[in-house]
């Protein structure tokens, strides 16, 4: 067994079984009788309901705990947390406010450790992105992506997804938010630039994300002035009239999208919902079969 603790802790080879393996209805049911502990240091719907529902059908008890249960770094280090939850569950999952804290707590212990997400990454996000896009195109190798506003942690991620899987990844972003905040290189098939109508040109699908995030209510100001060239509305899906728009939720309407482009027919959100539920689950297979 082995830890999901970035994206980029994976092969090209792992990546494509995760994604058999979210597609099967057929799965064994290999936590039978197991705990997997799911710590929230940050809250999230999507998370919670598709990980909860991920265990249960893989046979195992899931158990929600909440960040002042265990006062991760503050009342107990984070290595001490990961050897607690070791003592009952056959995984620790973590949605937390600072990636190091995953790294500490996956060295701590022997149980494998999956990333619910950090500020630097959202590997479960990814997973899911792919997965719709194979449903929506047919394919992933050779897919163009166009990733329209704040090159954050989600925008990372499906960037190393993307690299592995062959897909083409052209992110548009204003000067300071741009990709080269989060990663030290582009992975080979990635790109920036500053203009959302060139990253969208010839684009399969176009994916945009809030521009304020979870803790960062400071910048609203500041980011909402950076970002007011980049909204995803009906002018700019109309350059790839065929291309389907994705976002990983929760949407503000009206900022980083319009609500008829979210609402619209080339909307497939709710399928890229639903499939953190099944790439939750491959993804818990895979690293259970290590």
């Amino acid at each position: 067994m082995r830890d999901l603790l970035k994206i980029a802790d994976l092969t090209a080879e792992d990546l494509a079984e995760i994604l058999i393996l979210s597609e099967r209805g057929d799965l064994a049911r290999p936590l039978e009788g197991r705990g997997v502990a799911l710590v929230f240091q940050k809250p999230s719907a999507r998370t919670r309901n598709s990980m909860e529902m991920a265990v249960v059908q893989l046979g195992g008890h899931p158990i929600y705990i909440q960040k002042d249960e265990v006062g991760l770094g503050t009342r107990e280090t984070a290595e001490d947390v990961a050897r607690t939850l070791a003592c009952y569950h056959s995984i620790i999952a973590a949605r937390v406010t600072d990636h190091r804290d995953l790294d500490l707590m996956a060295a701590a212990t022997e149980t494998p450790v999956l990333n619910m997400l950090s500020d630097t990454d959202h590997p479960l996000q990814a997973l899911a992105d792919l997965l719709t896009v194979k449903q929506l195109v047919g394919r992933i190798d050779g897919v163009r992506i166009a990733y329209v506003g704040d090159a954050n942690n989600v925008c990372r991620s499906l960037a190393e997804a993307s690299a592995l899987a062959g897909a083409e990844l052209v992110v548009a972003s204003p000067q300071g938010y741009g990709l080269e905040t989060v990663m030290d290189a582009l992975p080979d098939g990635v790109r920036q630039v500053a203009d959302p109508a060139e990253a969208v040109r010839g684009a399969d699908i176009v994916y945009t994300d809030v521009w304020v995030s979870m803790g960062q209510d400071a910048e609203t100001e500041a980011r909402m002035s950076a970002f007011s060239g980049y909204r995803v509305d009906a002018a700019l899906m109309a350059a790839c009239p065929e291309a389907w728009f994705l976002h990983c939720l929760p949407a503000r309407r009206g900022e980083e999208v319009a609500a008829q482009v979210i609402d619209g027919p080339r909307s497939a959100v709710w399928r890229q919902a639903e499939n953190r539920m099944h790439t939750a689950r491959g993804a818990l297979a895979w690293m259970l079969s290590r």
